[in-house]
């Protein structure tokens, strides 16, 4: 009888985000994990053999964490809207994580099946083909360009300076040039990546829904 394992794959992937969240993917390394997990780099490798093979433990990880109601939806923008919130909560909650994602997605069953998801319910607008590849490429890009740039855009938590300083600066400036730029910058004193979302989601929605199956 085989020895029983000493981790679980939810514990691997547990650690290797927790690694992700807190040193960012320069800080994901085979020996990095291990001392996560509190063991030797050689036991590792009785679990994941390569280093992409701790990406897709992160990927897997961030995706888990997307939950909507499996109940049917009317209408598919309500489909669409319920499993972009949820896809954005997750990945928003792990930014750090994004590249990951984009760069391991096709090798990575937990995003297939979201990702099946997601093309279902924007297949119900009567969209197939290159139709149906750019409506999700839409919604895929909202979802993680928003998350990138609340991580690192000028009004950042990890900014060099505060939103407060920034927002003055933009403020400013000329009002016969930039006039528009301090529109915004108002804007954002106010604003909230939330928000901000959930609004862009809608004005997506809205465009298509009007575009009706995808014609250009």
């Amino acid at each position: 009888m085989g020895r029983p394992a000493k981790f679980t794959h939810s514990q691997l992937q547990a650690a290797a985000l927790a690694l992700v969240d807190r040193e960012g993917l320069a800080g994901l390394s085979m020996r990095a994990l291990a001392a996560e997990l509190g063991t030797g780099a050689m036991t590792l490798y009785n679990y994941v053999k390569q280093r992409e093979d701790i990406d897709l433990l992160v990927v897997e990880a961030v995706i888990g964490e997307a939950h909507w109601a499996p109940d049917a939806y009317p209408q598919w923008q309500d489909e669409v809207r319920a499993i972009a919130t949820a896809l954005w909560q997750a990945v928003r909650a792990h930014p750090h994580a994004i590249p990951l994602i984009l760069t391991r997605r096709s090798r990575s069953p937990a995003v297939f099946e979201v990702t099946e998801a997601m093309l279902h319910a924007l297949a119900r607008s009567g969209r197939s083909g290159e139709g149906l590849l750019v409506a999700f490429r839409a919604v895929s890009a909202l979802i993680t360009g928003l998350a990138q740039a609340e991580l690192a855009g000028p009004l950042a938590l990890q900014a060099t300076e505060s939103a407060e300083l920034t927002i003055a600066r933009f403020r400013a400036l000329p009002k016969d040039r930039f006039a528009h730029l301090i529109d915004i910058a108002n804007a954002a004193a106010g604003s909230t990546a939330d928000g901000e979302f959930h609004a862009s989601l809608d004005l997506l929605l809205a465009g298509l829904s009007a575009n009706g199956g995808g014609g250009r």
